[in-house]
């Protein structure tokens, strides 16, 4: 464990602001997509090889609990991807320009442009939660 003390104390220990919260919600996100990922062509897997096991997988995956990350996983991978592309826009095309108040200024942005995109998609989610698990809007 006196291996993953450091990492652990650079990524909690240091109290920068938009550019570690920014770095921190990439790394979250990407490891969020990538365990959604491998679990999904797992439980994908199982239609062919154990039809059974498959339906009990999707009767776990439309419980609440479920149905609540969901919500945070949609609004993950549209954060990483928004964020990928700011990182990748000042990488490639103005590094230049990569400096403070810059990169806060586009971590804001990129906050309000997930926060955009995503509400639409969490309150069609959150009805379907709401409809199918509580029965609420006439379910």
């Amino acid at each position: 464990m006196a291996h993953l003390k450091t990492p652990l104390q650079g990524y909690l220990g240091y109290r920068g602001r938009e550019g570690q919260t920014a770095f921190l919600l990439h790394r979250i996100s990407g490891i969020g997509t990538a365990l959604f990922l491998t679990i999904h062509i797992l439980d994908t897997a199982l239609v062919y090889f154990y039809p059974g096991l498959y339906e009990e997988a999707i009767g776990i995956y439309r419980t609440t609990l479920f149905g609540i990350a969901e919500l945070f996983l949609v609004f993950l991978v549209i954060y990483h991807g928004i964020n990928g592309l700011r990182i990748a826009g000042f990488d490639l095309f103005v590094p230049q320009r990569w400096n403070i108040p810059t990169a806060r200024g586009s971590f804001r942005l990129t906050l309000i442009l997930t926060l955009l995109l995503w509400l639409p998609a969490a309150a069609v989610m959150l009805y379907n939660l709401l409809h199918h698990n509580f029965g609420l809007f006439g379910g």
